[in-house]
């Protein structure tokens, strides 16, 4: 069972996707970096300094400035603000990964078509035989 296990885990597709997934987890922290502290702060001020962090509605009975007071009270919190945020991360990861893809598959090489057979088996004893021949090299047998 552990030589079993070995060799799927040193597949190269197994290696790939780890490696993948590895990758895909950095590349999505530096695009909320991105978001959170490039992006959205000049997006804000063009919003008459709004900050879509801080955006959230209180679903409690008590009345908090900010999101951090609300959740230090213990307050619920519907917190649309940061679901914007996550929402731009999510269309600038998938918008990278569409770009990536669709170069990797510009440099792929096209698969060669398949090529004609250029054997067939011998109707009387099964062996593989040119498809020009007439008679079977190893029987005998006319070919027709």
């Amino acid at each position: 069972m552990l030589d079993e296990f070995k060799k799927f885990a040193m597949r190269g597709n197994v290696v790939d996707m780890a490696v993948g997934i590895v990758i895909g987890a950095a590349f999505g922290k530096i695009v909320s970096s991105f978001v959170s502290d490039v992006l959205m702060p000049p997006l804000g001020l063009a919003l008459s300094g709004m900050d879509f962090s801080g955006l959230f509605i209180n679903l409690g009975s008590g009345s908090f400035a900010t999101l951090a007071a609300a959740k230090a009270a213990g307050a619920p919190t519907l917190n649309y603000g940061l679901f914007i945020n996550t929402l731009i991360d999510f269309v600038i990861i998938a918008f990278a990964l569409f770009m990536v893809i669709k170069a990797m598959n510009r440099l792929k090489k096209e698969e060669a078509p398949a090529k004609a057979p250029e054997v067939r088996n011998c109707p009387e004893c099964l062996s593989e035989i040119p498809l020009a021949a007439r008679r079977c090299k190893f029987c005998s047998a006319s070919l027709k």
